[in-house]
């Protein structure tokens, strides 16, 4: 039986499952969707995930969606170290803190400034008012500052001196607005030696490889043809502008 992983590296919450797997030396079989012409729409994906997001897995019959959930699987059921996901109360209840709090914080208002500096104008022709873009960078800000102060304070890694599973969806989320050519760690040297911590101990050449295609995005926009993203247009403006 073997384990199937959909994903696309464009998206955060699919790196995240793909370095811990790979890192965890998972075997898996990478069944690569391509969310920019709304492949998670199909017929066949509709039968892995009725949610209609990235990633999702299927083992056997077993299908599961949302990224938290398939690693913390994914950490019981292939018994990967322990320092990922702590048998220690304490310490899972650190991990479950930070998981708990990233959707509505870094997750959002970095995938906004994706969108707003690159995606939605340079994709998509369509003008995103200065003061959306301001506010995001705000509000990304913020939170930069609340992840320093309350969940990294002055530890190696969010957990104490170990990688965890918050530390692995922690950078691949502030890892997006790079994407558009934000320099989120200048000025930031705690971020940015934190940020050089969880690279180094997931290992260079892995967390190059699976942002490569978030770091090339900038080059591939200039020549994506304006017509594959129509399926998602109307879904992602009304997300992000209305």
């Amino acid at each position: 039986m073997s384990l199937e992983i959909y994903l696309d590296l464009f998206s955060q919450p699919c790196r995240s499952v793909y370095i811990f797997t790979k890192k965890n030396n998972i075997q898996f079989d990478h069944k690569k969707i391509t969310l920019f012409d709304g492949s998670q729409y199909g017929e066949e994906f509709g039968k892995i995930n009725v949610l209609r997001k990235l990633p999702a897995i299927k083992y056997g019959d077993f299908c599961l969606a949302e990224s938290v959930a398939i690693m913390m699987y994914l950490a019981e059921k292939f018994h990967t170290p322990d320092h990922w996901y702590p048998a220690d109360l304490q310490k899972r209840a650190r991990v479950n803190e930070y998981l708990s709090w990233q959707h509505s914080s870094i997750r959002i208002h970095g995938s906004r400034i994706l969108w707003f500096n690159l995606l939605i104008p340079k994709a998509m022709g369509v003008e995103v008012p200065k003061e959306k873009i301001d506010n995001a960078v705000e509000d990304f800000d913020g939170s930069l500052k609340l992840f320093e102060m309350k969940f990294l304070q002055d530890k190696p890694f969010i957990v104490g001196d170990q990688i965890s599973l918050a530390d692995l969806v922690a950078v691949v989320e502030i890892m997006q607005p790079v994407g558009a050519g934000m320099d989120v760690f200048e000025n930031r040297p705690k971020l940015k030696a934190w940020k050089d911590r969880v690279r180094e101990e997931i290992g260079a050449e892995l967390f190059d490889e699976a942002h490569q295609a978030l770091l090339s995005l900038q080059e591939d926009v200039k020549t994506m043809d304006p017509k594959k993203m129509d399926p998602l247009k109307p879904k992602v403006l009304k997300y992000f502008l209305s």
